[in-house]
């Protein structure tokens, strides 16, 4: 969300998405705020702090550590009053492990993505550190059940190999597919929540997401040139947070432009028109944070109105 006043943004939220809340991220706040540093700090046992304008691996807990753990706590304080009562599905968000390797460095330069073995140090320990927040949430709105995403948007980049060196000459040896399947599915395990898998790039691999025990997955349907597998994701009984509200412009998309979009795909992939409303979630393509907060506003209104109108017609 925009901004730098969480109160709001969460009121935002709450008052726009009452079947569908979630928290409130404000990355205009600096380090801390953003995916990274918001994902760092749930690192266990293994403390981050920034240096030269990016997060690494430090020796122990400093400011940077602190700070991103107060906005945290800030964050969940606002979620937790303003949500009291809540007992729907809540929905909150961080970094996957690939994302985050691709961009914490190591203590002794480059990225945690050339080790293999920092990577599998980084996955457990992420995992640990989201079971944590789960349960935490939990405590704070008991009645709610807890939805996490994960947010993978570097991860087809890393199975391709694509991501850049710091001498931006050479690039870091991809991953094989098989090793992250696995790494995701043991965090998945681990967490033991509902787990949406979001990645906002293209050539997202949905097969391999589905294979690590996705609930569901949230995609830019724009960026989607391959049906098949987001077919037999569907057929799976994967449900869909389908990203076809654009998050910048001169105006919000309004609710029957996003209905459209999302039925032209829909025919596309040849499913019936009882399943749509009961498999799909109707959502902005990618965060919001660059946009006004009327604009922010006003998306997930429309993101809504879509979904009821879908679920009625």
């Amino acid at each position: 969300m925009p901004g730098t006043d969480v109160a709001e943004a969460q009121r935002v939220v709450l008052g726009e998405l009452p079947d569908l809340p979630h928290l409130a991220e404000l990355p205009g706040r600096g380090p801390g705020a953003e995916i990274i540093g918001r994902t760092s700090a749930f690192l266990v046992d293994m403390p981050v702090e920034v240096y030269a304008g990016r997060w690494r691996i430090a020796a122990r807990p400093g400011r940077d550590l602190r700070r991103a753990l107060d906005l945290l706590d800030r964050d969940l304080d606002q979620l937790t009053e303003q949500g009291d009562g809540y007992a729907g599905v809540v929905k909150v968000q961080a970094a996957g492990p690939y994302t985050l390797a691709a961009n914490v460095d190591l203590p002794i330069g480059g990225r945690v993505l050339r080790d293999p073995g920092a990577v599998r140090d980084l996955t457990a320990s992420l995992a640990e550190g989201l079971r944590g927040y789960v349960e935490d949430v939990r405590r704070r709105l008991p009645r709610a059940t807890v939805l996490l995403q994960i947010d993978e948007p570097a991860l087809p980049t890393v199975l391709a190999g694509r991501v850049p060196t710091e001498s931006g000459f050479s690039a870091y040896r991809p991953v094989e597919a098989t090793t992250a399947t696995d790494a995701l599915r043991e965090l998945v395990a681990r967490v033991d929540a509902p787990t949406v898998f979001h990645c906002c790039a293209p050539d997202v691999p949905i097969p391999l997401l589905v294979s690590a025990g996705a609930t569901a997955l949230s995609i830019d349907l724009s960026l989607v040139t391959a049906l098949d597998p987001l077919g037999e994701a569907l057929d799976a009984g994967v449900g869909l947070l389908a990203g076809v509200a654009p998050t910048s412009g001169a105006r919000a998309a309004s609710h029957k432009d996003l209905v459209d979009r999302v039925r032209t795909v829909w025919r596309q992939l040849g499913f019936s028109a009882g399943l749509l409303p009961r498999q799909v979630v109707v959502t902005p393509t990618c965060g919001l944070a660059r946009a006004s907060l009327s604009f922010a506003k006003d998306t997930l209104a429309a993101c809504r109105d879509a979904g009821r109108r879908l679920v009625e017609e």
